[in-house]
Order: C-alpha cells, then sequence, then structure tokens
C-alpha cells in the first residue's frame, strides 16, 4: 500500500497506478508530472510512496517535451510516406521548428503528403513506448536506416541506451515524450523552402500557437552557420570530440575564433564604405549573446580604419524606479522601453549628431541618481555606438532619420546537432554562458539565475525579436567550441543545486547535456575571445 498527493488530495493504491490514469481525474492537458521532485513522462508508474504535479503547457519542460514528440512523430510520418528521406532538424525559427532533407529536395506536395499522414497518426493515437535496449542492437538498426550520425553518438554513450518505439518505427530524440500520438493534436505543418516548419503551442504564447512571423533573415544565418559547421567537420558533437581527441584543439579554437574576426573585418568594410552616412550604430541581442565584448571589438575594428567611434551606455538614461511603468504585477519593469528617458536620450543623440556640445548624463551608484559629465562634441566621421535591449526598436531613436542608423543584431547561432534529428538549442547556450558567469562574477548562484531565465525570456520575445529583421547585419556570437570549454564550470555550478530544489530538474537536465562533450582547457581561449566575457580573464575586463 502507497500514498499519492496531488494537489494537497491524497489517495491510497495498493498496486502500480500509471501516472497517464491518474491525470485524467483533473481538468486540463498535462504532458508530464513532476514525481517527488522527478520529471517524469506520463507513462511512468508509480508504486511507492509519492507527491505528483501535472504539468501542461504553462511549464517549459512540458514544451520542451512536446516539441521532442513533435519531431519524433515527423520522423515517423517521413518514414511511411517517404522512407528514403533522410532528415535534419535546425534550431528554431519563426517559434517552431525547422527540418529539411540532407539527401533530396523536398516539394509543397511531398510535405503536404506528409502533414496528412500526421493526422492520421495522431487521430490514431498510437502508443510511443520507452524500452532500454543494448547499444549494439539499436546501432544494427540505425546502419540498416542509413543513419550513420547516429551510430557514431551512440559511441560515446554507454552499454545500454533508452529508445521509443511507435508502431514499429524505432528512435531516440534524446528527451521525454508523450505517452502515445494523440496528445499531438495542436500543430502547424507547411513547407518553408528548402524544407518545412512545424509550429506547435508555446510557453511564451501560453500554450497557444503563435501567430506566424516570417524570418528570412534568421534562416539565412542559421544556413550560414550551419555550411560553416558542415565545411569545418563540426556540425556533430561527436565529430567535436574526434577532433579533442585527435588533439586538435589549438587548430579549432583558432577556426572558430577566425569566423569571428571575419564577421568583424566584414562589418568594418559595410561601415566604412557607409561613413558618410551612418551616424549610429544600434547593438542588441538577447541576455548572454556577448554584447559588451563585441561592442568593444568592433569599436577597435573601426579604429584600424581611421573611425573614431563614441560608445553611449543606454544604462545611463533609465528613469528613477518610482518613474519606471509597472508590470502585470504591479512591480517596476525596468525592462520596457518606457523606462528609460526617451526624451533626454534622443535630444543628446541628435544634437551630438548635429555637431553640437553635449553634457551626456552618467548613473552615480553613490549617491542614486543621474550626474552630468563635461560637454563633448564628435565629427562627421565619429559614429556613436549603442547597445542594449531596446537598440533596435525605433522608439528608441526617433528623432535620428533611418538612413543614419545601422542595426546590429548579435545572438549566438549555434548549428551543432546531437545527431541529425536533435538540434542543440540555441537558448541553453545563452543560459549556460549567463549560469557561469553570474557565478563568476556577480556572486549569484545558479538557482537565481535560473529563477529570472524566465522573466528574462519573456522580455525577449516581448523587446527584442520583434525588431531582428529590422536589423542591417546579424552577427553570430557562437563559438563552436566554447560548450567544450564552458562544461567544468557549467558542471560545477549546476552540481550547486540542491536535488530538492524546484529547479533542480532543469540543472539535471543541462548536466546531462553538457557530458555529451569532451573537454578543451581554456588557456587555448584568446583574452579577447566573447567567450572570455563569460569564463573572465578578458582584456576588456577593466
Amino acid at each position: 500500500m502507497f500514498k499519492v498527493t496531488i494537489n494537497e488530495e491524497q489517495y491510497t493504491f495498493t498496486e502500480r497506478v500509471r501516472l497517464e490514469d491518474l491525470a485524467k481525474r483533473y481538468d486540463g492537458t498535462f504532458f508530464a508530472a513532476k514525481v517527488n521532485n522527478r520529471l517524469r513522462e506520463l507513462s511512468y508508474e508509480l508504486e511507492t510512496d509519492a507527491t505528483v504535479e501535472f504539468l501542461d503547457h504553462r511549464y517549459s519542460d512540458s514544451f520542451r517535451i512536446y516539441a521532442t514528440s513533435m519531431r519524433y512523430l515527423i520522423c515517423l510520418a517521413f518514414s511511411r510516406v517517404y522512407p528514403n528521406v533522410q532528415l535534419k532538424f535546425s534550431n528554431s525559427i519563426a517559434m517552431g521548428i525547422y527540418g529539411r532533407a540532407i539527401n533530396m529536395t523536398l516539394t509543397p506536395p511531398m510535405i503536404e503528403n506528409v502533414r496528412k499522414e500526421l493526422n492520421e497518426l495522431i487521430q490514431a493515437n498510437l502508443p510511443i513506448v520507452r524500452k532500454k535496449v543494448s547499444i549494439n542492437k539499436i546501432s544494427k538498426y540505425y546502419l540498416e536506416k542509413g543513419l550513420i550520425d547516429k551510430v557514431e553518438t551512440l559511441k560515446y554513450r554507454k552499454e545500454k541506451v533508452n529508445i521509443y518505439e511507435c508502431s514499429g518505427y524505432l528512435n531516440y530524440m534524446y528527451g521525454y515524450m508523450v505517452p502515445s500520438t494523440g496528445y499531438l493534436k495542436d500543430f502547424e505543418f507547411f513547407y518553408y523552402a528548402p524544407g518545412f516548419l512545424i509550429r506547435y503551442p508555446r510557453v511564451e504564447a501560453k500554450g497557444t500557437i503563435p501567430e506566424f512571423s516570417d524570418s528570412p533573415s534568421f534562416l539565412r544565418v542559421l544556413n550560414k552557420a550551419e555550411q560553416w559547421a558542415i565545411n569545418c567537420d563540426s556540425d556533430m558533437i561527436y565529430k567535436m570530440n574526434r577532433k579533442i581527441e585527435a588533439q586538435k584543439e589549438v587548430e579549432f579554437v583558432n577556426m572558430c575564433e577566425t569566423k569571428h574576426n571575419n564577421q568583424l573585418c566584414e562589418l568594418g568594410n559595410i561601415i566604412e564604405k557607409n561613413i558618410d552616412n551612418i551616424r549610429l550604430i544600434a547593438i542588441a541581442g538577447p541576455s548572454s549573446s556577448g554584447k559588451t565584448t563585441f561592442s568593444r571589438r568592433l569599436e577597435i575594428e573601426l579604429l584600424t580604419r581611421g573611425i573614431k567611434p563614441l560608445m553611449i551606455s543606454i544604462d545611463n538614461y533609465y528613469l528613477p524606479q518610482g518613474k519606471a511603468p509597472l508590470d502585470e504585477f504591479g512591480k517596476p519593469d525596468l525592462e520596457h522601453v518606457n523606462a528609460l528617458d526617451l526624451e533626454l536620450f534622443n535630444k543628446n543623440i541628435a544634437e551630438l549628431i548635429d555637431g553640437m556640445s553635449v553634457a551626456l548624463p552618467v548613473f552615480d551608484f553613490k549617491v542614486k541618481h543621474r550626474v552630468f559629465q563635461e560637454p563633448i562634441t564628435i565629427g562627421p566621421h565619429n559614429p556613436i555606438i549603442i547597445e542594449g535591449i531596446h537598440a533596435l526598436n525605433d522608439v528608441l531613436t526617433s528623432f535620428i532619420p533611418a538612413h543614419e542608423k545601422f542595426k546590429i543584431y548579435i545572438s549566438p547561432f549555434s548549428q551543432i546537432n546531437i545527431d541529425n534529428h536533435n538540434p542543440i538549442n540555441l537558448t541553453d547556450i545563452r543560459l549556460l554562458r549567463r549560469i557561469v558567469r553570474d557565478l563568476q562574477f556577480r556572486n549569484t548562484s545558479p538557482e537565481k539565475t535560473l529563477s529570472m531565465w524566465g522573466s528574462v525570456r519573456r522580455g525577449e520575445y516581448k523587446w527584442i525579436y520583434p525588431f531582428i529583421e529590422s536589423a542591417d547585419y546579424i552577427y553570430n556570437s557562437e563559438l563552436t567550441y566554447e560548450l567544450a570549454v564552458m562544461k567544468k564550470y557549467a558542471m560545477n555550478a549546476l552540481r550547486k543545486i540542491p536535488s530538492d530544489s524546484e529547479y533542480y530538474i532543469q540543472a539535471n537536465r543541462l548536466i546531462k547535456f553538457l557530458k555529451y562533450f569532451k573537454e578543451i582547457d581554456e588557456y587555448l581561449v584568446p583574452c579577447n575571445s566573447i567567450l572570455r566575457e563569460f569564463i573572465g580573464k578578458s582584456v576588456f575586463e577593466h
């Protein structure tokens, strides 16, 4: 006999009980559950005392399971309709999953046939069963299917591996799954040249499918990043691990850093060519994109061309907290664009561009308000550089004509996969960067960073992502080798989170992910690298 507590209600059982059956007692659509502070699939069976919390689309863990299950279902549908197609999934585009064929060209009619198959599979509500099998057995299966990437990845696993079976189809997506295909009713699936896009309910949209907003610039950057990774034989974790095993870390690190240097050179050329028009360079990107180091390196790139930029911190224009707009909880919303003194900021920038002498503000933390510096002036070839969450938003720079602004969006666009069916989440890279940096330099615990991450993400979706397509240049701040360096820092930080913490599930997921990487020693990281912004010893720290 054992007891199960759900929403302060207690049930007594004498035999094993499946979570999926328990969930039917409650209103709502659930996709997973927390059992004694461990994430469990709905197919999990209880046999001892437990406290259970069912998770719907309001929880990031549910969203992740839904997305993982959708990738599995797409692979299953293709295996039935077009069994010779080999798929590769890339990172999120337009808040959906982008996929394409790597061995042939997909067409709109093909995608329509797959969409029909998806609907039939969902209608049939076929069970998705988790099994533990030997590496040898599943490797032979993957070899027969021509999935060499999966075979190579399995070489870095132990003797047994979990696998999911549905109607004879076997695959593993490196994450938990829903118990049957019928759970995946909410989706959009359509041709998105040269592949397809599948969209599904998101946490950020409160469990609904967000309105579609095309992202052609975003897609071009991802495709370019993927091609670079393929050319440099580093588009899979196992390929990176091979470089480390072959003691080729030095060339690998420098290849990645050269990619950044080349982008800076390209940016310098564009700005130099248009310097007669460009008066304001605006840089924005989500948290932990490397904006600070990038801004300094761009400044140096321009100095080598005789262009002397003026860097102005948007942080010095924040209004006192008492004047900031309030969020939905009645607290000062410091991420809102109206938390800034927009009138003063626009006035200062416009007057500087017009050649006037301007006294710029600086926030004095001792007296907790702004003080003004000595007046300065700039010349016609002294562009102003600003960086911050609102830098691409024209509300921030409404006094400045569009032709005088050059907008840069920066973010890590990694195109590393575990295997073709399992891309590395771009957000996880930034989250790991932030966890490491916050602990190193801000004395902020990993739990505190994880507790703030949801709010940070909501701010990004509201204040940054809507403006990406307005950028004149998208800078990819990803360093393909970085997780191999950050691994030890991140693992040490995440292991500080106790098993009874509400953030243990998230920490445990990241730890499991990091274990796939072999380590690279940090001494190989250049002192001016963006990575130094997070692990320390950056030449720009002081």
